[in-house]
């Protein structure tokens, strides 16, 4: 017997259990849906021209693999091109949204600066941008990735800003104690103190980005899964419509899970 199953807890056994139970009910409910929908459509409970079946989905999904019609591109590459739009939007707002709300959080003067022209900017939505972003930047990866941004901008600046607020004032007090500079404190004390936050406001952000998918490319792109769903209701095809839908709530799903790994590198020393 190695010293790993010698030594190995009742009670981690059942935690193992406990989380392979919880799998498989999240499993059950997910094939439970598709069932009642498949047996709604094929049923006449809910008419074919408004909804396909799942099966149908599927069918169509392996057909889109290598048929680019009818919006002109194959499923594999409107992924792709969605997820260089998201991706981009997304880590602009990371890379300037984060920053902002720490300093922001950290140093009133930033904080009475800014706040005014943010709690302008805030409730403005996305899509509103539109018009504008045509105007300035055409109608390229650049506009569709601007309204990326400041649907994931919003997000990571009050998360981080709430984050690095919450910081201990006790470990601020031995940091200053100890001879830290104010900036030293912020970089090696609240920084580290915020990262919680700062990942459940990039969880967010990941989630708004890709909620705003649809809008974004409605910009005139030439490939994306907005794109497919838009060319899907212009020629009256619904299921290619749910594809797009499911696709997106798809790698929506997915996408949080690699999230999640990053952050157990960054915050492995929390647990």
């Amino acid at each position: 017997m190695s010293d790993r199953k010698k030594w190995e807890s009742p009670l981690g056994r059942g935690e193992d259990a406990g989380r392979y139970a919880c799998s498989m009910l999240a499993v059950a409910g997910v094939l439970t849906f598709f069932l009642v929908w498949q047996l709604a459509v094929q049923s006449g409970l809910v008419s074919t021209r408004y909804l396909s079946r799942p099966l149908e989905l599927v069918a169509l999904f392996m057909v889109k693999l290598h048929d680019p019609k009818p919006d002109g591109a194959v499923i594999g590459a409107n992924i792709l091109a969605s997820l260089e739009v998201s991706v981009a939007g997304l880590l602009a707002a990371i890379a300037l949204g984060l920053p902002l709300g720490l300093l922001m959080g950290w140093y009133k003067a930033v904080d009475r600066f800014v706040s005014p022209l943010f709690e302008i900017l805030r409730p403005i939505p996305p899509v509103s941008w539109i018009p504008l972003t045509i105007v300035w930047l055409g109608i390229g990866i650049h506009a569709k990735a601007f309204i990326i941004f400041f649907s994931a901008f919003v997000p990571c600046v009050i998360n981080s800003y709430a984050g690095i607020k919450q910081t201990n004032q006790v470990l601020i007090n031995v940091a200053k104690t100890c001879g830290a500079s104010n900036f030293t404190t912020f970089r090696k004390v609240g920084i580290p103190s915020a990262l919680f936050m700062i990942f459940a406001g990039v969880r967010v952000a990941l989630g708004t980005s890709w909620a705003a998918l649809v809008a974004a490319e409605m910009l005139a792109a030439a490939s994306g899964l907005g794109y497919m769903i838009l060319m899907g209701r212009q020629f009256a095809r619904p299921d290619i419509i749910i594809l797009g839908i499911v696709v997106i709530g798809a790698i929506g799903t997915a996408l949080p899970f690699v999230l999640g790994r990053v952050e157990r590198k960054f915050l492995g020393w929390k647990q």
